[in-house]
């Protein structure tokens, strides 16, 4: 049993000024040493400067590897807030739908999501009679997080239902950073208590392959979900239905022809059900274009994931079902009271043209890593 008493983030605030001991030293410089020193000053200044320009919308070109990815700031994504959902649309093209309210499906989600080339990516939900298949229908909405254990309750079955109880940030595009941050209640499945509490962060960003494209090459979701409770522990139990989950369009789905791929070269549900990997990528082709999702777990979580593969269009990253997958040692993750449980992941949408050689997905599984590294995405800013 793993026992989670505390936890401490990352890296989570830096410095940029220079300590005063090492100010003073700087009298005893020969000219030539202030020379060096001046000059190492204005190059940090520059790179305060890019970070500065990078914040109000200037693309940041990260250089990772033999290859380059060009992350830009997200002024072209745009929010619009309805009663019970978010419109989230780049330039006017729809991007994705995230619904905090709705009766059948008692837990918030994203739906009608696109790739890049404006085709869905995503089954359509609800599914279309004749057109999708029916399964799931209201568990597989697109994309998700849910659990089908915490303290005995079922959320992935929607026997138990999650709260969405306000925003704490609402969506904005703000000095280049398009997102929206939840707070969530885990009711049990009487309805009488809440077992736990899920402060949730989403953050948008799209990716370009040079500063002459106008149409991204995908788009990448942050998802950084924070869990905690300050009644009581809870404990995450073990199962295959537990963790992050898509369902991708029918067209995209092994059955009709696409393909699931991880990152050590596994393919499809034989191969990849029950294997831990970086990521996994779900995709296939859709007219003259390969369009498809990947999903990249952070390896700062508290263990790497198993992938819950379906050839149907089904796949869920999951650090909880080691049993389940394994058939190991039966796993149990509590969370102490006024502790808190950490996840986060990267969800890529890519599309490219059929003809051209399939893209690189460990670059951008890099590209997310360096994000992450570099603090670009900033906490929610409430408690």
């Amino acid at each position: 049993m793993l026992h989670l008493i505390s936890y401490t983030e990352r890296n989570k605030s830096a410095t940029l000024c220079t300590p005063s001991s090492t100010r003073s030293s700087y009298q005893t410089l020969s000219d030539r040493g202030r020379h060096h020193e001046t000059m190492r000053h204005r190059s940090n200044l520059l790179r305060v400067l890019t970070l500065l320009l990078t914040a109000v919308g200037i693309t940041l070109a990260s250089q990772i590897g033999d290859g380059a990815a060009k992350v830009v700031a997200a002024e072209q994504i745009r929010f619009q807030l309805q009663h019970d959902r978010v419109i989230i649309k780049y330039g006017k093209q729809p991007l994705a739908t995230y619904v905090f309210q709705d009766s059948k499906t008692p837990r918030p989600y994203f739906a009608h999501v696109f790739a890049p080339n404006g085709e869905q990516v995503t089954r359509h939900h609800p599914p279309r009679p004749g057109q999708d298949a029916p399964d799931h229908a209201t568990f597989h909405p697109g994309i998700w997080m849910a659990f089908g254990d915490i303290n005995g309750q079922d959320y992935w079955r929607l026997k138990a239902r999650v709260e969405h109880a306000g925003f704490i940030d609402s969506p904005s595009n703000h000095l280049g950073h398009a997102s929206f941050s939840v707070r969530n209640r885990y009711w049990n499945e009487a309805g009488e208590e809440i077992v736990c509490s899920e402060v949730a962060k989403y953050t948008f960003q799209a990716l370009h392959s040079d500063d002459s494209s106008r149409t991204p090459t995908g788009f990448l979701l942050y998802w950084d979900s924070t869990f905690a409770s300050s009644t009581g522990t809870f404990s995450f139990g073990d199962q295959e239905e537990m963790g992050l989950g898509i369902r991708v369009a029918t067209p995209i789905t092994v059955t009709h022809g696409g393909q699931i791929r991880n990152r050590d070269g596994l393919i499809n549900e034989k191969q990849v059900w029950g294997k831990m990997s970086a990521w996994c990528d779900y995709s296939g082709l859709v007219g003259n274009h390969r369009i498809g999702m990947t999903l990249m777990p952070d390896p700062a979580n508290f263990r790497r994931c198993w992938y819950h593969a379906r050839d149907y269009g089904f796949c869920a990253a999951n650090p909880f079902g080691r049993n389940a997958f394994t058939r190991g040692k039966k796993s149990k993750i509590t969370v102490a009271n006024g502790a808190s449980l950490k996840l986060r992941f990267g969800i890529l949408l890519h599309a490219q043209p059929k003809d051209e050689p399939r893209r690189d997905l460990d670059l951008a599984y890099r590209v997310y890593l360096e994000q992450l590294k570099n603090k670009e995405l900033a906490p929610p800013s409430g408690k």
